[in-house]
């Protein structure tokens, strides 16, 4: 029997991650090969320079393809930037009494996307959020019931057109075909999130080196998505300029030193740094450079409790917050997010790994190894919905899995 393998290529601003993984079980993955590489040409989700993330993605698909011995053709892409927007909308179809397949699905959520989108952007995912049939609201999947209308709520994620191709570039000249392209929180969601915080209201947060992404999910779906242009190199930067520092020793007094939440802090508390135009090694407080860190970090949370209350769900938000991305590893981050949102707060990473997975047990790869989970999702569903008849067995629980995810 021919294994089952699903590749995935996390395009961040500060990594390049190419995972290659085997499946094992029901929903199992070995991991058969990696590929990290130092993000070139690549800011904020956004590619500046071709050249250099052409280079970048090719050494780290080589890498993987050297560790895990097989050639990648395709993968499932990361998504991110502030380009990206989301809108909800509503897709009615006449059914005629008869039994509801797959089809009417398909052609409700293609009613759905029928809104004005301008010409410079691109549907990325079509979010399917609940059903109502005959009036009948709340209905999760209608497929097997009788009505004679449909109704689907969606939640549709767009992207700048030209962004998206030029990420698409980069990767086909790298020698891989992007099967789909999958918004960082929504991939993460797949790992960090239990069925149990899906179910109660939660949000996935994906902090960066560029960019703050939010899923919220409610009822077990997605209702609202947003990325936010600040993540932790924003922090570095400001340690850099309160400290008077290279970037390159800011990232490293932000790693080692690096705290929250000024209240935990200690003033004996002391480093040394070399500053600009100074000839020796200076001590500095650590209470000095957790209120730079502190104030950064305060605002993104503050920006996006106010985007959540913006969609009008915080109150439905029971589970809290989940916390993943490398930056979410910055000590007192938890605590400090708890302040801000109000809800309960936990940092998440990938968990039950098997293979070549040591690395990848940190919350900066949870993007990473959810793009995984997305290819083993769409592995068995060869033809989009509106295609074909309908498939028993296998093929068709994964098609209700993946209807109950995202349709692109």
């Amino acid at each position: 029997m021919e294994e089952q393998i699903v590749v995935g290529l996390d395009i961040g601003t500060s990594k390049i991650c190419t995972l290659v993984a085997r499946v094992e079980g029901e929903k199992s993955l070995r991991i058969l090969g990696t590929g990290i590489e130092p993000s070139l040409g690549i800011k904020r989700g956004t590619v500046i320079d071709i050249t250099a993330a052409t280079q970048s993605i090719t050494r780290s698909i080589q890498k993987a393809e050297r560790s895990s011995g097989l050639e990648i053709t395709s993968a499932i892409v990361s998504l991110s930037g502030s380009h990206i927007s989301s809108i909800n909308s509503r897709g009615v179809v006449g059914i005629a009494g008869r039994v509801i397949d797959r089809a009417d699905i398909a052609r409700a959520l293609e009613a759905a996307q029928a809104v004005a989108i301008p010409h410079n952007r691109e549907i990325i995912h079509v979010i399917q959020r609940s059903f109502t049939v005959d009036g009948q609201d709340g209905i999760h999947m209608p497929i097997g019931m009788h009505g004679f209308r449909l109704e689907v709520e969606a939640h549709i994620i767009t992207a700048a057109s030209a962004t998206v191709e030029n990420i698409r570039q980069a990767v086909h000249s790298a020698g891989v075909i992007p099967a789909q392209f999958v918004l960082n929180p929504l991939a993460a969601g797949e790992v960090v999130l239990s069925e149990t915080e899906r179910q109660m209201g939660a949000v996935v947060c994906d902090i960066g080196a560029g960019t703050t992404s939010i899923a919220v999910y409610v009822d077990g779906d997605v209702w609202h998505t947003m990325v936010l242009p600040l993540g932790g190199n924003n922090i570095t930067n400001d340690i850099a300029h309160g400290l008077k520092v290279p970037l390159a020793e800011a990232e490293e007094i932000k790693l080692q030193h690096g705290f929250s939440v000024m209240a935990e802090v200690s003033p004996e508390e002391n480093f040394t740094i070399r500053a600009f135009g100074e000839d020796a090694p200076v001590t500095r407080s650590k209470l000095e450079l957790t209120e730079i860190i502190e104030a950064r970090v305060e605002e993104i949370f503050t920006l996006l409790l106010q985007e959540i209350k913006r969609s009008g769900f915080d109150g439905l938000l029971p589970a809290g917050m989940v916390l993943t991305g490398g930056t979410s590893n910055l000590p007192g981050i938890r605590t400090l997010a708890t302040q801000v949102m109000g809800v309960p707060v936990r940092v998440a990473r990938p968990e039950n790994l098997l293979g070549l997975s040591d690395q990848l047990l940190t919350p900066a790869f949870s993007t990473s190894v959810g793009l995984l989970f997305w290819a083993l999702l769409m592995s068995d569903t060869v033809l989009p919905p509106s295609h074909g008849p309908l498939t028993h067995g296998p093929v068709w629980k994964k098609l209700m899995e993946l209807l109950k995810r995202l349709l692109p």
